[in-house]
């Protein structure tokens, strides 16, 4: 970005460029963001995970498993993307929380649990974004703002389509409990006046914590809470 130089193939292997010039600019020597290797590795064990995840697929169905994983693939690529982008930013970007949600939608109707089946979606199911996202626009209405972005009601209207409401819900509990434990550690080890005054929301954005806690759910098949129906 510094000296506008066109990369060359060798330049953008994943992880190995970045160690191989050292961090630096092969033409004008500018420090390249730690960035971007920890998003490449952070991608490459998203994907390793999805594989690891559907493994017994690709060995019996190799069709159904790549459209089963190329689907969860893009999915939380875009999680990723708007985790990093809030991360920087503190905002979470409408187009691509709308792309994802609508994604999320349209996958309702394609997969059945985790797998590829076309079918009609229950009522539950179709509902699954709603009720995910509700708690979160209360709290972005009762507090004006202050508790909670209305960006991370849309992220997690996404989210609860594309994970339904047991695992939605115990992502979301993982969520609230990786922001207190930085919120009090930040509170703790740095005395940031900023963050006491104006609030931890103002200083840490929750994104991030959001797609921790629904890729760790999704992975993990983690059912924290038992919803009978």
């Amino acid at each position: 970005m510094s000296c506008h130089k066109r990369l060359l193939w060798y330049e953008l292997v994943p992880i190995f460029s970045f160690l191989g010039l050292k961090g630096r600019c092969r033409n004008c020597k500018t420090k390249i963001s730690i960035q971007y290797p920890l998003v490449e590795f952070a991608t490459g064990l998203i994907f390793a995970s999805l594989f690891l995840k559907f493994s017994g697929l690709f060995y019996e169905h190799f069709f159904m498993f790549g459209i089963t994983f190329d689907y969860y693939a893009v999915m939380f690529s875009i999680l990723l993307v708007i985790a990093v982008y809030d991360l920087r930013h503190k905002i979470i970007p409408d187009t691509l929380a709308f792309i994802f949600g609508v994604l999320a939608f349209v996958g309702l109707f394609f997969f059945d649990g985790y797998f590829f089946s076309p079918h009609i979606p229950s009522v539950l199911e179709f509902f699954s974004g709603v009720i995910v996202a509700l708690p979160f626009a209360l709290f972005w209405l009762i507090s004006g703002g202050r508790w909670m972005g209305l960006g991370d009601a849309k992220l997690s209207l996404g989210i609860g389509w594309l994970l339904g409401i047991p695992l939605a819900f115990s992502g979301m509990a993982l969520a609230f409990w990786f922001g207190a434990i930085i919120g009090i550690i930040l509170l703790v080890f740095f005395r940031n006046r900023k963050i006491s005054e104006r609030g931890m929301k103002s200083e840490i954005p929750f994104a991030p914590f959001l797609v921790l806690g629904a890729f760790l759910a999704f992975i993990l098949d983690l059912q924290i809470f038992t919803f009978y129906g």
